[in-house]
């Protein structure tokens, strides 16, 4: 007989599982509980502003109810005597909060999942799950809407203690070469399924004429499209359009200088300066760690290249952007001389059996995001001011451009299932039993996740698990 259904609610509310309709092979049942489940569902996620997927199939043969009382706790799971048997049957979960009914129907008769069904008109609450049938476990999640998840949460909230998506390598998505291209969407694409970072390498057109702006998209040493060049410009005014539209958010924009020439990280800082990011209504520059009111409907400035003399002079001699320029180069865990940015960027991956190695990095980096607990106004007053919660910028990208198994593509085809797969089971899980009042539990943050090739055939899974990660926080903010 195969292992007991583990259910976890990665929502802000309790829940309960009041019905289990069996659509198929007739179930048995052990020791009152139901005992058949059906398939994995390898995909967690759709967006809300995409067309839902399916629901599932009507039944052809036997169908059999039995009503329970299953009660989760918000961030618990529970061991049921729900016991998954044949991938031919259908299963209906019914699932009541506060007095609200959602159906779950798994399988899908296609590789996205739907979110729950709500069993009353104007419902309050949305919900998605995945059910991964290799470890009998299924989690549920809060959906949101992707376009504007930032609304949900305070202005006061400091945006390194968010769970955030973002890309590597954001705007190479066009046609080039295949270790070049990391991305199967657009950047508009991207922002509109809840991407929030962006990673951007630029290289100057003309360094050494200050009246030239033009910044030319690159990876490396290659333009991010072989039928001619892209531009920064273009690249930002799609963000602006988006913020535009989407006032409640803010997109982090990472920069740094690739490419060929001969150009300085002091004639970027200066181009971008003087041309690009000037407007303070668009851009925060400061070199700090912004509260989320003080920077919704901006691009935030995190900067991965030296300063020219006169611009370490802005913000009273503080400098100009969240200073990452000189963070350990492939590193496992490194944190930036500024205390701004830690990150994982692990990307020497030169054969397919170091992609383990490289999970475990990312893992582990998820792990120490988790810990942190953001500190709220109100817990100021209660004793010594909690230590800066820096960006947890965790790459889940590496390459090798000789080995066709290292390229972007086929490391993010088992980078992002298995993140996936970890974040649904083990993120956030405290390993020590209950937290102490001396060692309170971790937000669960997941920090910034950079990923490669999200989106790839409408599969916005990662994306969507990392913004539901951000559910702990959202119910401290409302004082649950």
């Amino acid at each position: 007989m195969s292992s007991p259904l583990v259910i976890r609610n990665l929502t802000s509310k309790p829940t309960e599982v009041k019905r289990c309709e069996y659509h198929g092979i007739a179930p048995s049942f052990s020791q009152g509980g139901f005992t058949n489940i059906s398939q994995n569902v390898t995909s967690l996620f759709r967006n809300a502003t995409s067309p839902a997927a399916p629901q599932a199939v009507e039944p052809t043969t036997s169908f059999v109810h039995e009503d329970v009382s299953i009660h989760i706790e918000p961030f618990k799971s529970l061991k049921t005597e729900i016991r998954p048997q044949s991938v031919n049957e259908i299963l209906h979960l019914i699932f009541e909060t506060e007095g609200e009914q959602h159906r779950l129907e798994t399988p899908t008769p296609t590789s996205n999942s739907t979110t729950l069904k709500p069993l009353t008109d104007n419902p309050r609450f949305n919900y998605t799950a995945v059910h991964l049938l290799d470890h009998s476990h299924l989690t549920l999640y809060s959906s949101a809407n992707l376009s504007s998840w930032m609304q949900s949460f305070r202005d006061d909230t400091p945006l390194s203690a968010l769970s955030i998506p973002g890309t590597h390598n954001s705007p190479t998505c066009h046609r080039a070469l295949p270790s070049v291209r990391c991305q199967a969407t657009s950047p508009p694409e991207q922002l509109d399924n809840g991407v929030r970072f962006f990673d951007i390498r630029v290289q100057p057109e003309a360094p050494l004429d200050p009246t030239k702006d033009g910044l030319i998209l690159v990876h490396g040493v290659f333009p991010i499209s072989l039928t001619g060049n892209k531009y920064l410009r273009d690249l930002l005014q799609e963000v602006y359009t988006f913020l535009e539209r989407n006032p409640s958010e803010t997109v982090i924009m990472s920069l740094k200088r690739e490419g060929t020439g001969d150009a300085t990280d002091a004639q970027l800082s200066r181009i971008l300066h003087d041309h690009y990011a000037g407007d303070p209504n668009r851009w925060f520059t400061a070199p700090r760690i912004p509260y989320l009111g003080e920077v919704r409907g901006k691009i935030v400035l995190i900067r991965r290249f030296g300063l020219d003399d006169a611009l370490r002079q802005e913000w009273g001699g503080a400098g100009w952007g969240i200073d990452a320029a000189n963070w350990a180069d492939n590193t496992p865990n490194a944190t930036c001389p500024s205390g701004d940015v830690c990150v994982q960027d692990f990307y020497e991956v030169l054969e397919t059996v170091n992609i383990e190695k490289k999970i475990q990095y990312s893992q582990e980096h998820l792990e120490r995001a988790a810990k942190c607990v953001c500190p709220l106004p109100a817990q100021d007053q209660l004793g010594d001011p909690p230590p800066k919660q820096p960006f947890y910028i965790n790459f889940l990208t590496a390459s090798n451009f000789w080995k066709v198994g290292c390229w972007p593509e086929k490391i993010a085809a088992k980078l992002n299932p298995a993140i996936v797969d970890y974040l649904c089971r083990k993120h956030g899980e405290s390993e020590c039993g209950e937290p102490s009042q001396n060692q309170p539990d971790g937000d669960g943050s997941t920090g910034i996740v950079v990923c490669d090739w999200v989106g790839h055939k409408g599969n916005w899974d990662l994306v969507r698990c990392i913004v539901g990660m951000n559910a702990k926080l959202e119910r401290r903010e409302h004082g649950l």
